[in-house]
């Protein structure tokens, strides 16, 4: 199954409504879905319809709720992005605790069977964070700005933590990947 047909169907859209949104034609929407590969203005025009990325339509990425992905060897797991979102927005009922804020999420990573890179990606960036908090908030008391300027401090590292967690939740929803994420793994 072609990349347009499987994502305009997840869109519940037919071949026509497809038409009438991006402004092309049925037959070129119909050669596309049976290999042709979209390029140009027609691909930007399918992509802004369907209101997804343009590299989803080419390059052999298929866009699914669910998908099969080859982690190592032979093992296979299948991401879930609804767990994705739970394993992510767990970390935030143990913010205030950091060792627990990268322990659930890596238990929860097991226990729902999502041994995946975005799983492994929200895990090593609550462990980076877990890292440098204490080292900036170290770096603030070194400073002795007062006592008022800790509390923000401490305040802001909280806060901060809990903006990734919540963009990267937003992030999942609407293109299915992290808007944070780094470019290793630390897991």
């Amino acid at each position: 199954m072609s990349k347009l047909k499987t994502t305009r169907e997840l869109k519940n859209l037919t071949q026509e409504e497809l038409s009438e949104k991006s402004k092309i034609s049925v037959r070129t929407i119909q050669r596309i879905e049976a290999g042709t590969e979209p390029k140009g203005h027609t691909l930007r025009a399918l992509a802004q319809a369907l209101d997804i990325q343009e590299n989803l339509l080419q390059n052999n990425e298929i866009v699914t709720e669910t998908r099969d992905v080859k982690i190592s060897g032979e093992e296979e797991s299948v991401i879930n992005f609804a767990f994705i979102k739970i394993i992510n927005l767990s970390s935030i009922l143990f913010i205030l605790l950091p060792p627990l804020n990268i322990l659930v999420p890596l238990l929860l990573m097991f226990k729902m069977k999502q041994k995946n890179t975005l799983a492994r990606q929200i895990i090593s960036i609550q462990i980076l964070w877990t890292v440098m908090a204490p080292v900036i908030f170290m770096l603030g008391i070194f400073l002795k700005l007062g006592r008022q300027f800790t509390l923000v401090l401490m305040i802001l590292i909280v806060l901060s933590n809990l903006f990734i967690i919540l963009r990267n939740a937003a992030e999942i929803d609407k293109r299915k990947r992290l808007f944070y994420k780094l470019n290793f793994s630390m897991i």
